[in-house]
């Protein structure tokens, strides 16, 4: 796959296939990539939780909010719930910035997962502290984001922004995730 083609598959996935396992070794292999990309300074402040095994799992997804947008879903119904988690956490004791190291760890992961004909969403929406008392994650790390990651099981689509801006996603009633662009001509300045 091209650069490109990989991108355009790279969709945010909120609903999965939950009974179609990834591995722990998968997980590992995502965050490697993670580990080799870009770092301010190269600190390498970031840290990293995997989980696969469904009672982790459990534990972490009522910390999650899933499609701000789509005001009538809490989320995916069991069944439709991923099948793996990776959380990003920034560690204090290396650095008290993390600028956008998490935001290049999040997208080189997911470029990874899409190569293995996975999908995932990056969530910022979280609630830090139950997810922290959840996973008895120490102080010193920052919870910065959650990867939601699985076999997915909606079709994402992209389209053109209306032409009155409206950039809202949307579900259509056979349940297509829609995900409207802007054009190219409309984001370059100058």
């Amino acid at each position: 796959m091209t650069i490109k083609e990989l991108v355009l598959r790279n969709r945010s996935y909120r609903r999965f296939h939950q009974e179609t396992a990834i591995k722990m070794e998968t997980l590992r292999e995502l965050v490697d990539l993670a580990r080799l990309s870009a770092s301010a300074a190269n600190l390498q402040p970031l840290k990293y939780i995997l989980s696969c095994e469904p009672e982790r799992n459990a534990l972490i997804f009522p910390h999650l909010a899933w499609a701000a947008y789509l005001k009538d879903w809490p989320g995916p119904a069991e069944g439709e719930r991923p099948s793996a988690y990776i959380v990003i956490l920034g560690d204090t004791d290396i650095s008290r910035s993390f600028g956008c190291d998490h935001g290049i760890a999040a997208q080189t992961i997911l470029l990874g997962a899409t190569e293995k004909r996975l999908g995932g969403c990056i969530i910022a929406s979280i609630q830090k502290e139950g997810l922290r008392q959840a996973l008895a994650i120490p102080s010193r790390y920052e919870i910065l984001l959650v990867l939601a990651l699985g076999k997915p099981k909606e079709k994402v689509v992209i389209e053109m922004a209306r032409a009155d801006g409206d950039i809202k996603y949307w579900r259509d009633s056979q349940g297509v995730h829609h995900v409207p662009k802007r054009a190219l001509d409309d984001i370059i300045v100058g």
